[in-house]
C-alpha cells in the first residue's frame, strides 16, 4: 500500500475525524410499535354471516359424529381377513383402511371446527396487557376472572347453542372409537377354554397314522398320542383346537391303577389324558414305563398316569384332566364325552 493510501485510511479512523466521529444516537431496537387499528370481520358486522359462520361449524362438528359411529360400524361389520384395491397404495386391509379414513375425519373435523369457530365467531380484538410479577396480586387475579368471563361470554358459548351443542356431540363420541378399540384385548373367552373337540362317541384317532384306535393297537408300556375324530391339519382351527384336543393313551395293569375313579373311565387298563401340561401349556412326551409318570420337557413338571394324573414334582399346578373313554360295537375307542375340567394351565376364571 502506498503512503497516499495509508494517509487516507488514517483519516478515515474515529480519532482522524474528531468531532465528526461523534456516535449518533440510534433508535431503541425494543420500542413499541404499537398495534394497528381494529378491523372488523365480517362475522362482527353482520349477523347473517355469523349465521352461516356457525351453521359451518355445526356441519363440522357433525360430519364428525357421524364418522364416529361409522368408525365403530366399520370395526364390527369388516372382517379382519377382507381386502381390498386401493390407487396407488394397492391391496390393503379393507378394516384398517376404513378405521382410518373414519377415524381421521372425525378427529380432523373436530379440529376444523373449532379453528372456524374460533377464526369466525370468537372475538380477535387484540388486548395489550403490561408484564406483571409472577405471583398474581387479588387484583390481577380479579382482572383474569373478569377477563376469562368476558372471553366466555364472547365466544358465544351462551348465544351460538347449534355450534356448543354439535360440538359437545361430537366430543361425546369421538372417544368410543379408543373404546371400541380395547375389544382388541379379547375377545372375550366365555367357555371355550372349558370345552374341547371332544364328545361322546367320538373315535380316538392316532395321530401319526390318522386310523381309528382299537384296545389291541396299544400294548402295556407303550404311549400312544390320539386327537378326536373329524380333525384334520388342512383345518384353518387345527393348531388351536389340538392344543386343547391333544391326548396320550397309556395301558397299565388294572391292578397297578390306584385312583378308583381313573380305573372306572379306563378301558382295560388303558388310560386316557390331556397332554398338554397344566404349568404352562407344553406338550408332554416323555413316558417312563416302570414308574407310569410323563415329564414335561418345558419345565419338568412329573405327574402319575397310575395316580388320577396328579402331579408329583415341578411347577404346575393340578392334576392332568383324564378322557373316559369306552370300545364301541366295532371295537374301536370312543370318547364319552369332554374332558371334565379345562385342560391346560389353570386361568383367572377356571372355577
Amino acid at each position: 500500500m502506498s503512503s497516499h493510501e495509508i494517509s487516507e485510511a488514517e483519516e478515515k479512523l474515529p480519532e482522524a475525524r474528531g468531532a465528526e466521529s461523534a456516535v449518533r444516537p440510534v433508535d431503541d431496537p425494543f420500542a413499541d410499535p404499537g398495534l394497528p387499528p381494529h378491523e372488523h370481520r365480517k362475522q362482527d358486522i353482520d349477523e347473517r354471516a355469523a349465521k352461516r359462520s356457525e351453521r359451518t361449524v355445526a356441519l363440522l362438528f357433525t360430519v364428525s359424529m357421524v364418522a364416529t359411529i361409522a368408525f365403530i360400524a366399520a370395526y364390527v361389520a369388516i372382517p379382519v381377513d377382507r381386502y381390498i384395491y386401493v390407487f396407488p397404495i394397492g391391496h390393503i386391509s379393507a378394516l384398517n383402511f376404513a378405521l382410518g379414513v373414519t377415524l381421521g375425519i372425525a378427529l380432523f373435523t373436530i379440529g376444523a371446527g373449532a379453528v372456524h369457530w374460533a377464526r369466525t365467531l370468537m372475538s380477535d380484538e387484540e388486548i395489550a396487557d403490561e408484564r406483571h410479577p409472577i405471583e398474581a396480586s387479588p387484583e390481577v387475579k380479579s382482572k383474569v376472572l373478569e377477563e376469562f368471563q368476558t372471553g366466555a361470554k364472547e365466544s358465544g358459548f351462551g348465544r351460538r347453542k347449534l355450534a356448543r351443542n354439535t360440538l359437545f356431540g361430537a366430543l361425546a363420541l369421538v372417544p368410543l372409537s379408543g373404546i371400541v378399540l380395547l375389544r382388541d384385548l379379547g375377545p372375550l373367552p366365555g367357555t371355550k377354554l372349558r370345552h374341547t373337540k371332544w364328545a361322546k362317541g367320538k373315535r380316538l384317532m392316532n395321530y401319526n397314522t390318522m386310523q381309528p384306535l382299537r384296545p389291541e393297537d396299544i400294548s402295556v408300556g407303550s404311549l400312544t398320542f390320539a386327537m378326536p375324530e373329524g380333525m384334520s391339519e388342512d383345518q384353518h382351527d387345527f393348531q388351536t383346537e389340538i392344543a386343547k384336543a391333544a391326548l396320550m393313551l397309556v395301558r397299565l395293569q388294572p391292578e397297578n391303577i390306584k385312583d378308583k375313579r381313573e380305573l372306572d373311565w379306563s378301558h382295560e387298563g388303558i388310560v386316557a389324558f390331556s397332554k398338554i401340561c397344566t404349568h404352562v401349556g407344553c406338550p408332554i412326551n416323555l413316558y417312563e414305563q416302570q414308574t407310569h409318570h410323563v415329564l414335561c420337557p418345558c419345565h419338568q413338571s412329573t405327574f402319575d398316569l397310575s395316580d388320577g394324573g396328579r402331579v408329583i414334582f415341578g411347577p404346575a399346578g393340578h392334576a392332568l384332566p383324564q378322557l373316559r373313554i369306552r370300545a364301541n360295537d366295532q371295537g374301536y375307542l370312543e370318547a364319552m364325552g369332554d374332558f371334565p375340567e379345562p385342560v391346560g394351565p389353570a386361568y383367572w376364571e377356571r372355577g
